[in-house]
């Protein structure tokens, strides 16, 4: 009799242990049952809404629900992050944003609506969006990049450039070309990049670091690419130098735009969102798409997104003390 109780004891613990397995193992196979939101961080038009959109309608065809893109801009992300970590754990509201909203907004606002290390968790990587320095050639008639820096030193304070907002992945990159180049120009943020873009094309600011959306009129030549602001040259513009190659070491710019759920979200449910939208990146429609915006599609597993997040942190984090950005 006292070798059958911890026999028993033992199939009792297993069967609890199963039977607690159960429902997500359940939940896994029923998701998705309902439609699935995803929020966008930025307005319409912009690179995290192309993004979203190239794999949200693909996503609907693999998981048999409509999954619906919605934009809720400002903060920098905060106002999406926020909304998307309060609402229930369970996969189907997700969050696309670039990786500023986990790995520089924590840096930028002295107070956050949020935490994202805790409240969000990392679902799949989408892309990685260089950034590209351009001009207006009819206001900046300058042949290259070097021509360029040398005007901005020469004429401190006299030239202006859009961004997205403060704090976003373009203003933080037009930060270390003044950081390391020792330049100065007046920032006029933009509550996104589509609207900053229009004030490009319209002369109303001199340049812009492009997260991708005003490729079409570089090649119309309405803009002028003067640089990249990644470790290497983009595969679309072999030609076009890097602001490494033209003096600024070790520059890059570069953002990871991905998506993520609410903190707590089990890991089934997240398993099978990576696994969808990774087929998804790897498509050949995806990379055409992400062309057109000058990105890279970036399929990862969750824990290496997060460490890609953690190791943007450090280096933009290091950046914002350096140069007193704050969100406001």
């Amino acid at each position: 009799m006292k070798k059958m109780i911890p026999l028993l004891a033992r199939r009792t613990l297993l069967a609890a242990a199963l039977a607690a397995a159960l429902p997500v193992a359940a939940l896994a196979q029923a998701f998705p049952a309902k439609p699935i939101r995803v929020i966008v961080s930025f307005p319409p038009g912009g690179a995290a809404d192309q993004i979203a959109r190239a794999v949200s309608e693909p996503l609907t065809q693999a998981l048999g629900q409509p999954v619906i893109v919605e934009n809720r801009a400002g903060a920098n992300g905060n106002i999406a992050g926020d909304y998307v970590s309060k609402q229930p754990a369970d996969g189907y509201t997700l969050l696309m944003s670039s990786g500023g909203t986990v790995s520089i907004n924590p840096h930028l606002y002295a107070k956050m609506p949020f935490d994202p290390a805790k409240d969000l968790v990392p679902v799949a990587a989408a892309a990685r969006v260089l950034v590209f320095l351009e001009v207006n050639p009819q206001k900046m008639q300058v042949k290259d990049a070097r021509e360029f820096l040398a005007y901005l030193k020469a004429h401190p304070g006299k030239l202006s450039y859009g961004t997205p907002g403060n704090g976003s992945s373009p203003h933080l990159a037009a930060e270390m070309m003044n950081a390391q180049a020792q330049l100065s120009a007046t920032h006029i943020p933009y509550r996104g990049a589509a609207p900053a873009m229009q004030d490009l094309l319209a002369g109303q600011v001199d340049y812009m670091f492009d997260p991708g959306i005003g490729l079409q009129h570089v090649k119309s030549g309405k803009l002028k690419l003067l640089a990249v602001g990644s470790p290497k040259r983009s595969p679309q513009f072999p030609d076009v130098p890097t602001l490494d190659e033209v003096g600024l070491k070790d520059f890059d710019a570069d953002t990871w735009f991905g998506f993520y759920a609410p903190g707590g979200t089990p890991q089934p449910v997240l398993a099978k969102l990576n696994t969808e939208i990774n087929k998804i990146l790897r498509s050949p429609a995806f990379a055409q798409r992400m062309d057109a915006l000058g990105a890279i599609p970036a399929p990862m597993s969750p824990q290496e997104f997060a460490a890609r997040a953690q190791t943007d942190s450090v280096r933009y984090g290091a950046l914002i003390r350096a140069r007193n950005i704050t969100g406001d």
